[in-house]
């Protein structure tokens, strides 16, 4: 092991067993535990916000998360001679949950309701305002998604002599951009001055919060965990651990359900019974308003993953396009009567 981890791991008041790489990081057998000792290249502010939210969950029997552990110092960032900043936490050697097993799906969402239960009781202070923290509203990340797709169609019909890629482009494109635009505007019809605002945040009338709201919203922004797949929800023996806050912010939750859904159900060809029955291990532990409801719903209906195709294509070689890329638009256009399906009964849902 290279000296400077070595020195970096001095700094811990811990007896070291063993170490091994993993995850682009160093995971360290320990006396207290399995602890993992990675690079970090943040700000400490941010550093300080996770590590006082991830602080006040009250992690119990059933679900854990990856806290952050101080050094000799009391700080968060231990420092070697070359300048090289490392960040120790409580690690997990569990496996990722499997997304081909309903019942480790449903125990998944079970959990991310009771993690999202948690953040919800924690108030948003004014010192955790940054960028970082403030995310923009969903119409309008979806909005400039449309602009891109918008972009990437002009390209392709200007082109001559097409190439399978781009015929698929043209041949799909309506379809896919007409559930695009459905999708924005029930967005931003979706909150209005009649939903009454969250009680949990004395600060959300923060200045930079503000700004990221439209007059008259108010809608039911929480703490989300931001970046939620399979490969952050890891299955241990009686528990479930969501790990990496990284991307944790303020927003709507109803993204971290519609997430790992979404992952799930390309995997599964778009089976509406599990899919309602995701949705109903998350309400059982964390029920939903059904303007939350129709959100998700949105969510799902705009069409992401082709979206991420044509911005591939447009922001990379165009003159080669990898063969994955092109089955991968063609499976989205072959799963697209399932897709329909689940989206109809998800809509039927929200009405309930």
């Amino acid at each position: 092991m290279n000296e400077k981890y070595v020195e970096a791991l001095e700094q811990y008041d811990m007896e070291v067993l063993s170490v091994r790489k993993g995850r682009g990081s160093w995971i360290c057998e320990t006396r207290s535990g399995c602890r993992l000792l990675k690079e970090y290249r943040g700000t400490v502010k941010r550093l300080e916000f996770e590590d006082e939210v991830l602080g006040t969950l009250a992690a119990g029997e059933s679900l854990r998360v990856d806290q952050y552990i101080r050094n000799n110092e009391g700080s968060l960032l231990s420092i070697t001679g070359d300048g090289t900043r490392y960040i120790l936490k409580e690690w997990f050697t569990d496996r990722e949950c499997n997304i081909k097993d309903g019942f480790e799906i449903r125990q998944a969402l079970s959990r991310l309701g009771m993690l999202h239960s948690q953040l919800r009781r924690i108030s948003f202070k004014e010192v955790w305002n940054m960028g970082s923290t403030l995310s923009e509203p969903l119409e309008n990340e979806l909005e400039r998604h449309n602009r891109e797709l918008q972009r990437a169609r002009n390209y392709v019909r200007s082109k001559r002599g097409k190439s399978e890629f781009e015929l698929c482009v043209i041949g799909n494109y309506d379809m896919f951009y007409t559930q695009a635009l459905e999708a924005v505007e029930g967005l931003k019809g979706l909150w209005n001055q009649e939903e009454p605002a969250p009680g949990c945040c004395d600060e959300l009338e923060a200045a930079e919060v503000r700004r990221l709201r439209k007059p008259g919203e108010a809608k039911p922004l929480y703490l989300c965990h931001g970046d939620l797949d399979q490969h952050h929800v890891l299955t241990g023996n009686n528990y479930t651990a969501i790990i990496e806050y990284n991307r944790m912010h303020l927003g709507i939750q109803a993204s971290d359900l519609y997430r790992f859904m979404r992952k799930v159900m390309e995997k599964q060809d778009w089976n509406i019974d599990l899919g309602l029955s995701m949705l109903d291990a998350y309400e059982r532990v964390m029920p939903m308003s059904k303007k939350e409801r129709a959100c998700l719903y949105y969510l799902f209906l705009y069409p992401e993953k082709y979206w991420k195709q044509l911005n591939f294509y447009y922001n990379t070689n165009k003159a080669w396009i990898p063969g994955r890329n092109i089955e991968k638009l063609q499976n989205l256009e072959g799963q697209q009567p399932e897709r329909n399906r689940f989206l109809k009964r998800l809509w039927s849902n929200c009405q309930a």
